[in-house]
């Protein structure tokens, strides 16, 4: 039998419990730390996941949990994409399944252990839960501190700092806040604070200061870094400990030690380095491997290269926009690489803002800039923009402001769990007047749609696709008022019409032809522009037997939804079935794996619209052949619009 990655650590495997910390000498520690990173560079490079993050923050999170008491003295992590060193030390060694169904979640998980508090992997919420798990000890009659450790990144949100406001106004609530500041969010951090905490990393080579003592000053800027954090934070209310040095456990565990014993609200800042004891990590300067695919352990190089993606598509189109047309500019939330407009920003400096993590803000800074006279192109992941919804509504559309909204990984992206599918931005844009959204299915169409999107001035525009590769190009055979007709006939009639959104047009073909070949005829048609519904849809949908729509969006309020909504006003009475993704939160697995659990593959579709169109329930008939003898029929589905 082969022996597992933490037998051959034999410091690692024994630890099942935070508490087994407890009996390690310093020099014991000193060793597991390395047979910590050792374990995170062999295991994740074979699986893919949170790199970087997770070896900066080892000693950080050993001497966390030799001072606190977890899960009875909360310790919560802040986004959560750093807490794979936490998941070690709380006895979930097997990391073979990482990210995949069936493994270990890439975050914090309830279902996994009684450790992990918050799941939420969307960045600057942690100190609202740990103020609000303060008061509820408070209330309770428990005297515990709650621990929320946040990086320099994550600060850059306004969520942090509304929350910091409530928190340093009780000055009895005992919340440990733990800054692991490595001056990185994805990419070097940006803004002011940033910058302060910048001049302090280098003030004083991050080691231990002690608040009582004096600071030393910062001879070019002339002004004095540490008393400058500690005056700020003094001024709320709060206590500050620091600088540490993140990767001494003895300092760590004294300034731990300190800070529990202050009784109220202190913020300990720990100074550390993303990538620590990986060089392949220390030499990629875009991220520190802040997320990484499968990689060669040696060199950190992918093992397989991917196809042309989307974000690349994207990102070489907004250089040639920009090199046509001046007034285009271009807005990031501390996501300028993963987004691809790191070469816009090479091409075109003076025109790309990166407003850290504030998506709420990157929304309303791109109403400033629309007004100003230029067209913004805010990019973004599909899942963030839920935070910016009002600022999309009544400062973007409320003004008739040109803002095209360019939508990552929308739809189903899997192994990064529920926090991360893309699902909701086709519904909650369905209530926001004047918005346009356009859903490409292929590289063709992105580009062609992105240039449709940049030439409305008076309304906002969304472009949204999927993560990861493009598929191959799609051709239409036809067109039908601003629909694209991919299979059958505009002017013919079939027994079921489907609606196709975006990336489900090839699971939407494949589909047909298993329809096709049980003598079912239909016709698919892209919408390119799912919002609004083209007009000359429900005529179309008029001369079928019914109409299957497919996203890869939530089912709710979706695009099925909007078109069930124009046939009924235009007075078309045919059966109408949506596809998409169901109301609920989606464990991580790889994307094939929940596109087949909901119902979004070929064989799904084929099955819907054959139930659809012959009266026969779905649920009886599993595998194609649809139409099998053994199928038990329904009511017949009548002809309509025939």
């Amino acid at each position: 039998m082969a022996r597992t990655s933490t037998s051959r650590r034999p410091l690692l495997g024994q630890i099942r419990h935070p508490r087994d910390l407890a009996s390690l000498t310093a020099e014991q520690l000193t060793e597991l730390a390395e047979e910590i990173r050792s374990f995170l560079v062999e295991e994740v490079s074979k699986t893919g996941g949170h790199l970087g993050p997770n070896l900066g923050i080892v000693e950080l999170t050993i001497a966390l949990h030799r001072t606190f008491d977890s899960p009875r003295e909360r310790i919560l992590f802040d986004t959560g994409h750093q807490a794979y060193v936490h998941k070690l030390l709380t006895g979930r060694h097997d990391f073979s399944r990482l990210k995949m169904k069936g493994g270990l979640s890439g975050y914090p998980s309830r279902a996994e252990s009684e450790h992990d508090v918050i799941e939420n992997s969307h960045a600057s919420t942690v100190l609202g839960y740990a103020d609000g798990l303060a008061r509820a000890n408070r209330v309770q009659g428990k005297s515990r501190p709650v621990v929320a450790v946040i990086g320099d990144g994550a600060l850059t949100g306004g969520m942090a700092w509304e929350a910091l406001n409530n928190i340093a106004d009780e000055r009895d609530l005992p919340v440990v806040i733990v800054l692991n500041d490595n001056g990185r969010s994805y990419s070097p951090t940006v803004g002011g604070f940033a910058r302060h905490l910048a001049t302090l990393r280098t003030s004083n080579g991050s080691k231990r200061i002690p608040a009582e003592s004096p600071s030393p000053r910062n001879a070019t800027e002339g002004i004095d870094p540490i008393g400058a954090p500690m005056g700020m934070f003094d001024a709320l209310g709060v206590r500050y400990i620091g600088p540490v040095d993140g990767h001494d456990l003895a300092a760590l565990e004294s300034a731990f030690r300190e800070a529990r014993c202050v009784g109220g609200p202190v913020i300990v800042h720990c100074i550390t380095e993303k990538g620590r004891g990986y060089e392949a990590a220390l030499q990629n300067d875009e991220d520190r491997f802040h997320a990484v695919g499968v990689i060669h352990p040696e060199t950190g190089l992918p093992v397989s290269a991917p196809g042309m993606e989307w974000t690349t598509v994207f990102g070489e189109e907004m250089v040639a926009h920009g090199r046509k047309r001046k007034d285009i500019v271009a807005v990031t939330a501390a996501m300028l690489h993963p987004v691809g407009l790191a070469p816009f920003a090479k091409a075109y400096p003076d025109r790309i803002f990166d407003v850290g993590i504030a998506e709420q803000h990157a929304v309303v800074c791109a109403a400033g800039l629309a007004t100003g006279g230029l067209h913004p192109v805010v990019a973004l992941y599909a899942t963030f923009l839920n935070r910016a919804f009002d600022q999309v509504l009544m400062d973007v559309a409320l003004h008739q402001c040109g803002v095209t909204f360019v939508l990552d990984r929308a739809g189903i992206t899997g192994t990064d769990g529920a926090s991360h599918n893309g699902m909701w931005d086709m519904s909650i844009l369905q209530v926001v007047p004047r918005l346009r959204i356009a859903a490409p299915r292929d590289a063709d169409q992105l580009r062609l749609q992105l240039s449709e999107a940049l030439e409305v001035t008076d309304a906002p525009t969304v472009v949204r696709y999927a993560k990861g590769a493009v598929g191959p190009a799609v051709p239409a055979v036809g067109r039908v008022g601003g629909m694209d007709v991919l299979r059958g006939r505009a002017d013919d009639s079939a027994d079921v019409l489907i609606v196709s959104a975006g990336t489900m047009a090839l699971n939407c073909l494949e589909g047909a032809d298993l329809l096709d070949a049980q003598g079912i005829t239909s016709t698919v048609v892209d919408p390119r522009w799912v919002k609004p519904v083209d007009p000359v849809l429900p005529s179309l949908a008029a001369r079928h037997r019914a109409v299957i729509t497919v996203e890869d969006n939530c089912r709710v309020g979706g695009i099925g939804t909007a078109i069930a909504q124009a046939l009924r006003d235009a007075g078309v009475d045919v059966p109408l079935q949506t596809l998409g993704i169901p109301q609920e939160f989606l464990g991580h697995a790889k994307r094939e794996e929940i596109l087949v659990e909901v119902g979004l593959t070929a064989d799904g579709i084929a099955r819907q619209a054959a139930a659809a169109t012959t009266g026969l329930t779905p649920t009886l008939c599993p595998q194609i052949p649809i139409c099998s003898a053994t199928a038990v029929p329904c009511s017949p589905a009548p002809a309509v619009g025939r």
